[in-house]
Protein backbone atom coordinates (compact mmCIF):
# COMPACT_ATOMS: atom_id res chain seq x y z
CA UNK A 1 0.00 0.00 0.00
CA UNK A 2 1.37 3.48 -1.06
CA UNK A 3 2.13 5.99 1.30
CA UNK A 4 0.72 8.94 1.15
CA UNK A 5 2.84 12.09 -0.16
CA UNK A 6 2.97 15.16 1.74
CA UNK A 7 1.81 18.16 0.27
CA UNK A 8 4.22 20.93 -0.69
CA UNK A 9 3.77 24.45 0.78
CA UNK A 10 4.15 27.98 -1.14
CA UNK A 11 7.21 29.20 0.22
CA UNK A 12 6.46 31.02 3.97
CA UNK A 13 3.17 29.46 4.39
CA UNK A 14 2.99 27.96 8.01
CA UNK A 15 0.46 25.93 9.43
CA UNK A 16 0.75 27.32 12.61
CA UNK A 17 -2.93 28.69 13.43
CA UNK A 18 -3.70 30.47 16.41
CA UNK A 19 -6.34 28.15 18.85
CA UNK A 20 -6.89 30.12 21.61
CA UNK A 21 -9.95 32.95 21.84
CA UNK A 22 -9.12 35.09 19.25
CA UNK A 23 -9.44 35.30 15.57
CA UNK A 24 -11.30 32.67 14.29
CA UNK A 25 -9.36 29.86 12.88
CA UNK A 26 -11.09 30.55 8.56
CA UNK A 27 -10.02 34.50 9.41
CA UNK A 28 -6.76 33.13 10.24
CA UNK A 29 -6.59 30.55 7.30
CA UNK A 30 -8.00 33.21 4.89
CA UNK A 31 -5.18 36.12 6.12
CA UNK A 32 -2.31 33.26 5.43
CA UNK A 33 -3.47 32.85 2.07
CA UNK A 34 -4.54 36.41 0.98
CA UNK A 35 -0.99 37.01 2.35
CA UNK A 36 0.82 34.18 0.02
CA UNK A 37 -1.42 35.39 -2.96
CA UNK A 38 -0.66 39.07 -2.54
CA UNK A 39 3.02 38.46 -2.30
CA UNK A 40 3.11 36.35 -5.45
CA UNK A 41 3.64 32.73 -3.69
CA UNK A 42 0.95 31.54 -6.46
CA UNK A 43 0.75 33.27 -9.64
CA UNK A 44 -1.84 34.46 -11.77
CA UNK A 45 -4.58 31.58 -13.05
CA UNK A 46 -2.13 28.83 -10.19
CA UNK A 47 -4.53 26.80 -8.74
CA UNK A 48 -3.94 26.89 -4.93
CA UNK A 49 -3.90 23.35 -2.62
CA UNK A 50 -7.26 21.79 -2.57
CA UNK A 51 -9.32 21.57 0.35
CA UNK A 52 -8.27 18.27 1.65
CA UNK A 53 -4.84 19.25 1.03
CA UNK A 54 -5.62 22.87 3.18
CA UNK A 55 -7.56 20.57 5.78
CA UNK A 56 -3.90 18.54 6.31
CA UNK A 57 -1.48 21.18 5.93
CA UNK A 58 -3.67 23.45 8.85
CA UNK A 59 -4.94 20.93 11.14
CA UNK A 60 -8.34 22.30 10.58
CA UNK A 61 -11.55 21.40 9.49
CA UNK A 62 -13.53 21.28 5.78
CA UNK A 63 -15.74 23.80 7.12
CA UNK A 64 -13.02 25.87 8.01
CA UNK A 65 -10.92 25.99 4.82
CA UNK A 66 -14.50 26.49 2.92
CA UNK A 67 -15.32 29.29 4.71
CA UNK A 68 -11.36 30.91 4.13
CA UNK A 69 -11.93 30.31 0.76
CA UNK A 70 -15.14 31.96 -0.14
CA UNK A 71 -13.85 35.01 1.81
CA UNK A 72 -11.21 34.93 -0.89
CA UNK A 73 -13.83 34.32 -3.51
CA UNK A 74 -16.02 37.03 -2.33
CA UNK A 75 -12.46 39.87 -2.13
CA UNK A 76 -12.10 38.91 -5.88
CA UNK A 77 -8.42 36.60 -5.22
CA UNK A 78 -9.98 33.64 -6.39
CA UNK A 79 -11.93 31.92 -8.74
CA UNK A 80 -13.62 28.56 -8.21
CA UNK A 81 -14.13 26.49 -11.07
CA UNK A 82 -16.11 23.38 -10.27
CA UNK A 83 -14.17 20.24 -10.92
CA UNK A 84 -10.67 21.73 -11.67
CA UNK A 85 -10.10 23.67 -8.72
CA UNK A 86 -9.65 27.14 -6.88
CA UNK A 87 -7.75 29.75 -9.32
CA UNK A 88 -5.67 32.78 -8.04
CA UNK A 89 -7.06 36.10 -10.58
CA UNK A 90 -5.25 39.12 -11.30
CA UNK A 91 -5.18 41.91 -9.05
CA UNK A 92 -8.22 44.37 -9.75
CA UNK A 93 -5.40 47.44 -8.82
CA UNK A 94 -3.18 46.45 -11.31
CA UNK A 95 0.65 47.18 -10.97
CA UNK A 96 2.15 49.08 -7.76
CA UNK A 97 1.92 52.39 -7.47
CA UNK A 98 5.15 54.27 -6.27
CA UNK A 99 5.12 56.72 -3.33
CA UNK A 100 5.75 60.01 -5.29
CA UNK A 101 3.24 62.25 -3.60
CA UNK A 102 3.90 64.48 -1.70
CA UNK A 103 2.28 63.96 2.15
CA UNK A 104 -0.33 67.25 1.80
CA UNK A 105 -1.37 65.64 -1.95
CA UNK A 106 -1.37 62.38 -1.17
CA UNK A 107 -3.83 63.45 2.14
CA UNK A 108 -5.91 65.08 -0.30
CA UNK A 109 -6.48 62.58 -2.78
CA UNK A 110 -6.95 60.01 0.10
CA UNK A 111 -9.91 62.54 0.91
CA UNK A 112 -11.45 62.81 -2.50
CA UNK A 113 -11.28 58.62 -2.98
CA UNK A 114 -13.02 58.17 0.24
CA UNK A 115 -16.57 59.33 2.16
CA UNK A 116 -16.41 60.17 5.82
CA UNK A 117 -18.43 59.72 8.15
CA UNK A 118 -17.54 61.96 11.79
CA UNK A 119 -18.22 60.16 14.64
CA UNK A 120 -16.96 62.06 17.33
CA UNK A 121 -16.45 66.11 17.32
CA UNK A 122 -15.62 67.40 21.13
CA UNK A 123 -13.34 69.84 23.52
CA UNK A 124 -12.19 68.35 26.19
CA UNK A 125 -9.12 67.98 28.84
CA UNK A 126 -6.48 66.61 26.39
CA UNK A 127 -5.45 62.21 27.99
CA UNK A 128 -1.93 62.97 29.70
CA UNK A 129 0.20 61.60 26.68
CA UNK A 130 -1.85 64.32 23.86
CA UNK A 131 -1.32 66.73 26.27
CA UNK A 132 2.37 66.68 26.49
CA UNK A 133 3.04 65.86 22.94
CA UNK A 134 0.85 69.39 21.82
CA UNK A 135 2.74 70.85 24.08
CA UNK A 136 -0.74 71.59 26.64
CA UNK A 137 -0.37 72.75 30.41
CA UNK A 138 -2.09 69.79 32.15
CA UNK A 139 -5.85 69.44 31.70
CA UNK A 140 -5.22 71.85 28.66
CA UNK A 141 -7.91 71.59 25.88
CA UNK A 142 -8.05 70.21 23.08
CA UNK A 143 -10.62 69.20 20.11
CA UNK A 144 -11.13 65.88 19.91
CA UNK A 145 -12.24 64.84 16.42
CA UNK A 146 -13.40 60.59 14.96
CA UNK A 147 -14.07 59.93 11.77
CA UNK A 148 -14.78 56.62 9.71
CA UNK A 149 -13.33 56.70 5.90
CA UNK A 150 -14.68 54.31 3.36
CA UNK A 151 -14.54 53.41 -0.12
CA UNK A 152 -17.93 52.62 -1.02
CA UNK A 153 -19.48 50.45 1.77
CA UNK A 154 -16.34 49.05 2.69
CA UNK A 155 -14.60 50.52 6.00
CA UNK A 156 -11.04 51.88 5.30
CA UNK A 157 -9.38 53.45 8.14
CA UNK A 158 -10.54 54.75 10.97
CA UNK A 159 -9.03 58.54 12.48
CA UNK A 160 -8.54 60.04 15.47
CA UNK A 161 -7.18 63.66 16.02
CA UNK A 162 -6.29 66.07 18.80
CA UNK A 163 -6.43 69.24 17.76
CA UNK A 164 -5.25 73.17 19.38
CA UNK A 165 -8.57 73.74 21.14
CA UNK A 166 -8.22 77.76 19.47
CA UNK A 167 -9.52 76.06 16.01
CA UNK A 168 -12.62 74.43 17.74
CA UNK A 169 -14.98 76.82 16.81
CA UNK A 170 -14.01 75.98 13.16
CA UNK A 171 -14.04 72.35 13.25
CA UNK A 172 -17.68 71.00 12.93
CA UNK A 173 -19.63 67.72 12.10
CA UNK A 174 -20.66 69.95 8.82
CA UNK A 175 -17.34 71.23 8.45
CA UNK A 176 -15.59 67.96 8.48
CA UNK A 177 -17.71 66.86 5.70
CA UNK A 178 -17.16 69.71 3.37
CA UNK A 179 -12.91 69.69 3.98
CA UNK A 180 -10.42 67.40 5.51
CA UNK A 181 -9.09 68.41 8.88
CA UNK A 182 -5.59 69.38 7.52
CA UNK A 183 -7.57 72.04 5.04
CA UNK A 184 -9.76 73.64 7.86
CA UNK A 185 -6.31 73.98 9.82
CA UNK A 186 -4.38 75.40 7.08
CA UNK A 187 -7.34 77.85 5.90
CA UNK A 188 -6.77 79.32 9.59
CA UNK A 189 -3.24 80.51 8.34
CA UNK A 190 -0.92 77.55 9.32
CA UNK A 191 2.03 76.55 7.24
CA UNK A 192 3.29 72.72 8.19
CA UNK A 193 6.63 71.88 8.66
CA UNK A 194 7.78 68.80 9.64
CA UNK A 195 5.83 65.60 10.74
CA UNK A 196 6.75 62.89 13.28
CA UNK A 197 5.54 59.21 11.98
CA UNK A 198 5.10 56.25 14.32
CA UNK A 199 4.19 52.89 12.59
CA UNK A 200 3.19 50.14 15.07
CA UNK A 201 0.63 47.00 15.15
CA UNK A 202 -2.53 46.67 17.39
CA UNK A 203 -4.83 44.32 18.03
CA UNK A 204 -8.57 45.59 17.11
CA UNK A 205 -10.55 46.54 19.88
CA UNK A 206 -14.13 45.76 19.62
CA UNK A 207 -14.56 49.61 18.84
CA UNK A 208 -12.45 49.37 15.92
CA UNK A 209 -13.43 45.52 15.11
CA UNK A 210 -16.98 46.87 14.45
CA UNK A 211 -16.08 50.14 12.37
CA UNK A 212 -13.74 48.23 10.26
CA UNK A 213 -15.70 45.22 10.15
CA UNK A 214 -13.52 42.51 11.19
CA UNK A 215 -12.54 40.16 13.90
CA UNK A 216 -11.44 41.50 17.94
CA UNK A 217 -8.24 40.75 17.85
CA UNK A 218 -7.35 40.98 14.38
CA UNK A 219 -3.93 42.70 13.97
CA UNK A 220 -4.16 46.27 12.88
CA UNK A 221 -1.81 48.67 11.68
CA UNK A 222 -1.54 51.79 13.24
CA UNK A 223 0.01 55.36 12.34
CA UNK A 224 1.16 58.43 14.43
CA UNK A 225 1.69 61.64 13.44
CA UNK A 226 2.02 64.55 15.07
CA UNK A 227 2.32 68.03 12.81
CA UNK A 228 3.98 70.68 13.33
CA UNK A 229 3.96 73.96 12.05
CA UNK A 230 6.88 76.44 10.28
CA UNK A 231 7.78 77.74 13.67
CA UNK A 232 8.01 73.91 15.25
CA UNK A 233 5.29 74.37 17.06
CA UNK A 234 2.74 71.21 17.02
CA UNK A 235 0.01 71.68 15.48
CA UNK A 236 -2.24 68.45 15.44
CA UNK A 237 -1.88 64.53 16.16
CA UNK A 238 -3.31 62.03 13.74
CA UNK A 239 -3.85 58.36 14.45
CA UNK A 240 -5.17 56.12 11.31
CA UNK A 241 -5.66 52.67 11.84
CA UNK A 242 -6.30 50.70 9.23
CA UNK A 243 -6.56 46.81 8.62
CA UNK A 244 -3.54 44.95 6.58
CA UNK A 245 -5.96 43.49 3.88
CA UNK A 246 -6.97 46.93 2.74
CA UNK A 247 -3.63 49.08 3.07
CA UNK A 248 -0.62 49.00 1.96
CA UNK A 249 2.16 51.86 3.66
CA UNK A 250 4.23 53.49 0.98
CA UNK A 251 6.95 55.63 2.06
CA UNK A 252 10.23 57.44 -0.73
CA UNK A 253 12.85 58.88 1.09
CA UNK A 254 14.94 60.94 -0.78
CA UNK A 255 18.48 60.17 -1.10
CA UNK A 256 19.30 63.63 0.78
CA UNK A 257 17.53 61.95 3.71
CA UNK A 258 19.19 58.25 3.49
CA UNK A 259 21.98 59.16 5.96
CA UNK A 260 19.69 61.10 8.27
CA UNK A 261 17.48 60.11 11.00
CA UNK A 262 14.79 61.30 8.57
CA UNK A 263 15.09 58.08 6.77
CA UNK A 264 13.76 56.57 9.86
CA UNK A 265 14.76 54.53 12.35
CA UNK A 266 13.92 51.57 15.14
CA UNK A 267 12.72 52.43 18.94
CA UNK A 268 12.09 49.09 21.01
CA UNK A 269 10.41 48.82 24.57
CA UNK A 270 11.28 45.83 25.78
CA UNK A 271 9.21 45.00 28.93
CA UNK A 272 11.19 43.04 31.89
Amino acid sequence: MRSEQPVPKPPGMTTALQRSPGTALHRQLYIVLRDQIVRGSFHVDAAIPKEADLERMFGVSRITVRRAVADLESHGLVRKVPGKGTFVLARKDGSRREATLPLLEALTRQAKDTTVQVLLVETVPAPGDIALLLELEPNGLAHHVVRLRSAGKTPLMVTEAWVQAKWAADITPDSLLKKALFEIIISKGVEFGKVVQEFSAIAAAPQHARLLKTDVGTPLIQVTRLFYDLEDRPAYHLTTVVTPERTRLLMEIPASAINTLSAGSYQHTVLV
